[in-house]
C-alpha cells in the first residue's frame, strides 16, 4: 500500500510539473533518477560497514560480533575509613587512648570490562572498578556469570587485568592499533551505564593525547563524544570494524553525567601493560630520564623553533637511557616510534607504559634539524621505603617514586613524627634545599649528604611549601 501511494503521488506530481512548467517526461525521469542517486550516495557516505536487507546502513552485524566480548562487572568489598576522635575522648579515657576511630565500610560497585583472551578467560577493566574488591562477578551478555580474580593492576594508568574462574565458550575482542586513530574517526562505546545492562552509543574521536584532567595518573586519553556514563568504566571503545581501540575510563561533566566529553585509554597503552602483567606479574615501567614540559608558542618563539607542539627537554638525567642515547637539553621530541607526540604528558604516558627494557625510536628536533635516535628504556625505581631510614623526623611516613617526577608521600601514620612535622598523604617531595629530586634514591642521597639545614620542597595540590627537618 505504501509503494502504491508513493507511485500515485509521483504520477500526480509529474502531471502537475508537466502541465505547469512544461517539463518533458524525459526531464522528469532524469530528475527522479538524480534524486535516487543522491539518496544512494547519502547512504553510501553513512559511516556503517553494513546495510540491512532494505539497504539501510546499520552497525548491527559488527555489534553482533563484538558485544559478546564486553562484560558487566559487579564488585563487593570493604574500605577502611578513619575519623579523628575529639580531644574530650582522651580526657575521659586517658592519654593512651586511640586518637582515631577506624571502621570497615562495606561497599558495592558496578563497571564494565572487555574479554581479550577467550581461552585464558582474561578480562581488562579499569583499576578503579576493582579497587578494594573482595568479590568480583563478571556477567556476560548471554547472562552467564563467572567469579574473577585480579591478576594485576596499574593505578597510574587505571588498568587492571582479571582472570575468570573456569572460563568456557567465551568470545574475545580483536585489539586494534590506537596509534592509527585520527580526529573525526567514528567510534562506538559499549558498557554498562548506571547498571542498566549492556548499552551501545556512537560518536567520533574528538581529540587525541588529552592530558591535564586532574586525575593524578598517566594521561594520554582518546576524547570522544560517544555517550559515556557512570558504569561504563572499563568498557570498550571500538572502531566501525569492531576493533578495540580504547578502554573507557572517565567523563567530564559538572553533574557526573554525560555532556559529550568522554575519555578512553588507548588500546596500545593497555596492551603494553597487560603484556607486562602476563609476563612478569607486575608493571615494569619504562623510564626515559628527561625532565621538561610542553613546547608552547611562547617557548618556541624564544628558542627560534618553527613549531608549537611537542615535548621540550629541559634536562637530561645523568646516566639515564636518554643520556646514553645522546638526547640533549633543548631537544624537542616530536614522535615516538613514528607516532607524533604533542605534549610532555603524552610522552611520559607512552614511555611509562611501554615497559622497561623495550627499545623505542624517538624523532627529535635539534637546531632546526630532525634526527632519529634509538633508546632502550630504563626501569623505574618502584621501591617504597619507610622514611625513618632517611631522617628521624620522617618516621611514620612511607615514600615512593612517582614516575621520576618526585617522591610521593603514600602514607603518614597518625601522631607520628612525620605527621607532627606537617607531612600529609599525597604530598610530593620535589626538591631538597632547592635541588630537584626525581626518586627515593636521590632523596636519600641528598638528605644524608647535606650538612646543616635540610628543607623539603613539597607540592600539595596546587600549592608549594617548605618543611624544615630538625637537626
Amino acid at each position: 500500500m505504501r509503494k502504491l501511494t508513493s507511485f500515485i503521488t509521483t504520477l500526480a506530481l509529474a502531471s502537475i510539473l508537466t502541465l505547469q512548467a512544461g517539463f518533458s517526461a524525459q526531464a522528469l525521469a532524469n530528475q527522479v533518477n538524480a534524486q535516487q542517486a543522491n539518496t544512494q550516495q547519502a547512504y553510501a557516505n553513512f559511516p556503517a560497514a553494513h546495510t540491512n536487507e532494505r539497504g539501510i546502513p546499520t552497525l548491527a552485524p559488527m555489534l553482533d560480533e563484538v558485544t559478546p566480548a564486553v562484560v558487566n562487572i559487579s564488585v563487593q568489598g570493604k574500605r577502611v575509613t578513619r575519623q579523628r576522635l575529639p580531644e574530650a575522648f582522651r580526657f575521659f579515657f586517658g592519654p593512651n587512648s586511640p586518637r582515631e576511630e577506624v571502621r570497615e565500610q562495606p561497599f558495592q560497585g558496578l563497571g564494565s570490562g572487555v574479554i581479550i583472551d577467550a581461552d585464558a578467560g582474561l578480562v581488562v577493566t579499569n583499576a578503579h572498578v576493582v579497587n578494594d574488591a573482595t568479590e568480583i562477578t563478571v556477567t556476560l551478555r548471554d547472562g552467564r556469570q563467572f567469579d574473577a580474580q585480579v591478576l594485576g593492576r596499574d593505578e597510574e594508568s587505571d588498568i587492571a587485568l582479571l582472570k575468570l574462574e573456569n572460563p568456557r565458550d567465551l568470545v574475545s575482542i580483536n585489539i586494534g592499533n590506537s596509534d592509527q586513530l585520527r580526529v573525526g574517526d567514528f567510534v562506538v562505546a559499549i558498557g554498562n551505564p548506571f547498571g542498566l545492562g549492556q548499552t551501545v552509543t556512537s560518536g567520533i574521536v574528538s581529540a587525541l593525547g588529552r592530558s591535564g584532567l586532574g586525575v593524578d595518573r598517566l594521561e594520554n586519553f582518546i576524547q570522544t563524544d560517544a555517550a559515556i556514563n557512570s558504569g561504563n568504566s572499563g568498557g570498550a571503545l571500538v572502531d566501525l570494524e569492531g576493533n578495540l581501540i580504547g578502554i573507557n575510563t572517565a567523563i567530564l561533566g559538572p553533574t557526573g553525567g554525560n555532556i559529550g566529553i568522554g575519555f578512553a585509554i588507548p588500546a596500545n597503552m593497555m596492551n603494553n601493560l597487560v603484556e607486562q602483567i602476563i609476563e612478569f606479574g607486575e608493571i615494569r615501567r619504562g623510564v626515559l630520564g628527561v625532565r621538561g614540559g610542553n613546547l608552547t608558542q611562547e617557548l618556541a618563539e624564544a628558542l627560534d623553533i618553527n613549531r608549537a607542539q611537542g615535548a621540550w627537554v629541559s634536562e637530561v638525567v645523568a646516566d639515564s637511557a636518554a643520556h646514553k642515547a645522546g638526547i640533549e637539553a633543548g631537544d624537542v621530541i616530536l614522535a615516538l616510534n613514528g607516532t607524533p607526540v604533542y605534549s610532555f604528558a603524552e610522552l611520559a604516558a607512552k614511555v611509562g607504559t611501554i615497559g622497561a627494557g623495550r627499545t623505542v625510536e624517538l624523532t627529535l628536533l635539534r637546531d632546526g634539524n630532525e634526527l632519529n635516535v634509538t633508546v632502550e628504556l630504563d626501569q623505574q625505581e618502584s621501591q617504597q621505603i619507610t622514611a625513618d631510614i632517611l631522617h628521624p623526623a620522617l618516621r611514620g611516613a612511607e615514600l615512593s617514586t612517582r614516575d621520576q617526577q618526585g617522591v610521593v608521600v603514600s602514607a603518614v601514620e597518625t601522631d607520628s613524627p612525620a605527621a607532627r612535622l606537617g607531612l600529609r598523604e599525597n604530598d610530593i617531595i620535589v626538591a631538597v634545599n632547592r635541588q630537584v629530586v626525581s626518586n627515593t634514591r636521590e632523596l636519600q642521597n641528598l638528605i644524608q649528604n647535606t650538612q646543616g639545614v635540610v628543607a623539603l620542597n613539597l607540592l600539595r595540590g596546587n600549592s608549594q611549601l617548605y618543611l624544615v627537618l630538625p637537626n
